[in-house]
């Protein structure tokens, strides 16, 4: 399981499975977004607006990275 938020979109991110393969992204509340991959299986959860939806600190003692760049 991995991580990811992005301080500028305010996106985290919780990639279930590491194993690359095509998703659908299937959106299930106007904030969040679950990806799902093959038989449908859950890959990833999106959450928008984290930091408005939740207390990012509370995800501890989970690691979680911050994304850099333009692409993440």
């Amino acid at each position: 399981m991995q991580i990811i938020y992005n301080p500028k979109s305010d996106i985290l991110y919780i990639r279930l499975d590491e194993l690359k393969q095509d998703v659908i992204n299937q959106r299930v509340s106007e904030d969040v977004v679950i990806d799902m991959g093959s038989e449908n299986k859950i890959v990833g959860i999106e959450i928008m607006d984290a930091s408005q939806r939740m207390n990012l600190k509370n995800i501890f003692p989970v690691e979680f990275q911050v994304a850099m760049g333009a692409n993440a």
